[in-house]
């Protein structure tokens, strides 16, 4: 199988002239406490791939090693967004452009990935003619076409809790949702509403909590931050204004949810950071601050939080007790957030009835609390709250992306477009557990994201972490035994952790990997690359 390599990733962003060390880090490379659990080789499993690219000289087109299973290619540029249906796992959404022209419209397509035929794992030598060709892959087929933008699509998500809507923002600032109907394996979608309240999205999520179904957030290139909810029984307004924010002074890069929808952090290339009360809880115990909107809010003014550069990704733990802000010159910044229920709360599918709507702050129209979400009202804020609990500086350039482990491990992983993932312990002072400086060739890590329901491999629970990056592989890590000292791809796969690889897609000029999505168990990864295909990997 073979891809064009010609295409470029307009909306991933290289930080690298912005490449500067606070002089007063905290933690220093050289000044890291490794953490031995004595167990350093236990728990690594030897990677199974094949590294080996065929490549023809002078060609137009590179041949790569393909691991997929199935494939979709209809794209006519890079594929910028996917998403993954939270109740249907075989339903991905994908945004993208219909080509690389300064005027070229949007476009994105749902596919079923059900159709792709898993196939064994047998080494050529099993097969009873070696001498063949590599199975067939499954050539999947759209069943809905996105269509409506102006511009690229560079984000999309479904709502939770039951994905009953499908949004897509784009590079023209619209935000177009559709309905979403599922029953006996067959998906209807049908255009709902749209609303345009700025020039361009960077990014969209939906919020975590099923007292509050069917929200979603969004940043914008002109800083400001918007939340809206989905009432499809009001014809007039479906898509509705709860709130909207205008504290950031450049472009709104990046946005985390808190794990019980209460609170939604942003951050900027201002590098600021605001952690918004979106739903006024914490206003109701006294725990915002001057401006009304937030818990914390914290600028470049404050020396001690400062990075030269921009922040460009954040991440709140499953705790909801702290929050890490990532930015240029590999600062990670861990900021303490208030405690406003006594337990983090996980968010399931219920299907119980939206709350009433109440008039909130401004007097927009926003669901009601239900009783299990204030039931907590008298719970004890965090000491904590807003304070700069740990200034992080390990890796050599901006971190792209963060993920904090599933409970009960309290891992933070971070990836850096130095092309290297740090793994920090939280619950030991943040210690680094383990920098694999190697883990994407050189190429700038995209995204990490760890799997959060390892079934099918006893004892990884919370171990496991997926990556891609623009060398156009995906790699999984077991982040068991091997620690700090321990910490390039190159020094052998045992030591670094690496599990598994998985290639197919170009990768340096032509973009690598731009997102994946890997549903709870991981059992599958399906990509989106700047190629302009969507690959289907099995683990």
């Amino acid at each position: 199988m073979s891809f064009p390599q010609d295409s470029q990733d307009p909306n991933h962003q290289d930080h690298q002239d912005n490449d500067m060390h606070d002089e007063n880090e905290i933690i220093q490379d050289d000044e890291i406490d490794e953490v031995l659990e004595g167990d350093d080789a236990e728990g690594d499993v030897a990677m199974d791939s094949d590294d080996d690219h065929e490549m023809g000289e002078g060609d137009e087109e590179i041949l790569l090693h393909n691991d997929s299973i199935a494939y979709f290619d209809a794209h006519k540029d890079s594929v910028f967004a996917i998403a993954q249906h939270p109740i249907y796992p075989q339903l991905i959404a994908t945004g993208g452009s219909e080509g690389d022209a300064d005027d070229a419209p949007g476009k994105g397509y749902v596919i079923d990935t059900s159709a792709a035929v898993s196939r064994p794992v047998l080494p050529p030598s099993y097969q009873s003619d070696p001498s063949a060709g590599q199975q067939q892959n499954t050539e999947l087929t759209p069943i809905f076409e996105i269509d409506g933008h102006t511009d690229s699509i560079n984000a999309i998500a479904f709502t939770l809790p039951k994905g009953d809507f499908l949004a897509s923002a784009g590079m023209d600032g619209r935000l177009r949702v559709y309905a979403v109907g599922a029953g006996h394996n067959q998906f209807q979608f049908k255009f709902l509403a749209e609303s345009q309240e700025t020039e361009e999205i960077n990014w969209l999520l939906p919020c975590p909590s099923a007292d509050f179904p069917n929200t979603l957030a969004l940043g914008a290139s002109d800083g400001s931050v918007w939340v809206f909810t989905i009432d499809p029984t009001d014809a007039a307004s479906p898509i509705q204004i709860v709130q909207s924010y205008f504290l950031h002074t450049g472009p709104c890069t990046a946005g985390a949810w808190s794990p019980d929808g209460n609170l939604l952090a942003t951050v900027s290339e201002d590098a600021s950071m605001h952690v918004f009360d979106v739903w006024g809880v914490a206003a109701a115990k006294n725990l915002v601050t001057d401006n009304g909107q937030t818990v914390v809010s914290l600028t470049e003014a404050d020396q001690r939080f400062a990075v030269e550069g921009g922040l460009y990704s954040v991440a709140i733990s499953p705790s909801g007790n702290f929050v890490a802000a990532g930015g240029a010159g590999g600062h990670i910044k861990i900021v303490g957030l208030p405690r406003l229920s006594e337990q983090p709360q996980q968010s399931k599918p219920t299907a119980s009835r939206p709350a009433p709507a109440i008039r909130g702050p401004a007097g927009r129209r926003m669901p009601a609390p239900s009783q299990r979400s204030s039931a907590a009202a008298g719970a004890e804020p965090s000491a904590q709250a807003g304070a700069i609990l740990a200034s992080l500086a390990v890796q050599g350039d901006s971190i792209e992306t963060l993920a904090f482990s599933p409970l009960p491990q309290t891992l933070l992983a971070a990836g850096s477009v130095d092309g290297s993932i740090v793994v920090y312990d939280t619950a030991r002072s943040f210690a680094v557990r383990k920098h694999i400086r190697g883990a994407h060739d050189g190429e700038a890590i995209v995204k990490v994201d760890f799997v959060k329901s390892a079934t099918s491999q006893p004892g990884t629970h919370g171990w496991l972490l997926t990556s891609c990056g623009l060398d156009g592989v995906v790699r999984r890590w077991d982040l068991r035994g091997a620690t700090a000292s321990q910490q390039t791809v190159q020094g052998g796969t045992a030591v670094s952790g690496l599990m598994k690889e998985w290639r197919g897609h170009s990768g340096g000029e032509s973009g690598g990997v731009l997102g994946f999505v890997q549903g709870e168990t991981g059992e599958r990864v399906v990509t989106a690359g700047d190629d302009g295909v969507v690959l289907v990997f099995e683990a």
